[in-house]
């Protein structure tokens, strides 16, 4: 695929994403309750997660009726185009229940597999990051990088946590390992927003066992046409429905090696 239409394809996911996060701002005004659970009770899914999939669905298929889809929240859809799109239409659905602003509207476009165009917008504020590949990331239509990356003890590290009882207690141990060996650890609860924030600039790496396609695939774009490296790393256990590799690594390119290395030491990686 060339620039120009992987360029073309990242114009599309941000309308789309713009126009989901719209959606789920309005709908957040009226009030928000839980309208279902999926792995575990605090694994929610809101009325607002169904309908701004659903948009973004009929979105994608009038624009490109030939394409498949594969959302978080409804059935894959097959295509015959060679192009996938990812859906996640709101990441962070915790955080937006009870209205803290990490939370966001993620749309990724492959092409045999590879990420070539994506966007995520942040629902609050309508925050925008978009890349496509080989045309460089963006936030709000402007070039971003990421920082130079500094001595592991001086790092400031992005991580999540999952929603079943034994995921949550293995990460909760390997980042207690890893807490005196960096800056500081937080958690705000958007895998999509944690990576973009990585190629900003506003952190130095991210790491977190278990996350979905959907979560990562346009962040992970973002983070590496940002100048840092994204990565599914072998994780020390599995967990069902997780395959091994289920360790989601994003950190600069030039400290990658020694955040692997650390990651490996706190209990992360096999």
């Amino acid at each position: 695929m060339t620039e120009a239409a992987a360029v073309e394809l990242r114009t599309l996911a941000v309308a789309i994403a713009h126009e989901g996060a719209n959606l789920a701002r309005e709908m957040q005004l009226g009030g928000i309750d839980v309208a279902d659970t999926k792995t575990s009770a605090v694994d929610v899914v809101t009325e607002a997660d169904r309908a701004v999939e659903a948009l973004i669905r009929s979105r994608i298929t009038a624009a490109r009726p030939d394409d498949a889809i594969l959302g978080e929240e409804g059935d894959d859809r097959p295509g015959t185009s060679r192009v996938r799109w990812v859906v996640d239409p709101i990441d962070g659905t915790v955080n937006y229940l009870y209205g803290l602003p990490d939370c966001a509207v993620s749309v990724a476009v492959e092409l045999d597999g590879e990420v070539v165009a994506g966007a995520v917008v942040a629902i609050p504020t309508g925050l925008e990051y978009a890349a496509a590949r080989g045309a460089g990331a963006t936030r709000d239509g402007q070039p971003i990088g990421v920082r130079p990356s500094p001595p592991l003890a001086e790092r400031l590290v992005l991580t999540g946590f999952g929603y079943q009882r034994e995921v949550r207690a293995h990460q909760a141990a390997c980042v207690a390992r890893l807490l005196p060996e960096v800056r500081d650890i937080r958690r705000m609860g958007s895998c999509a927003l944690d990576l973009c924030h990585v190629a900003e600039g506003s952190a130095d790496a991210y790491v977190e066992a278990g996350p979905q396609p959907w979560d990562y695939s346009a962040a992970g774009l973002v983070l590496r046409e940002a100048g840092g490296r994204f990565d599914l790393l072998d994780g020390s256990r599995t967990f069902d429905p997780y395959p091994t590799r289920n360790v989601v690594v994003g950190a600069p390119a030039e400290g990658w090696d020694t955040f692997v290395t650390a990651l490996g030491a706190a209990g992360f990686l096999s």
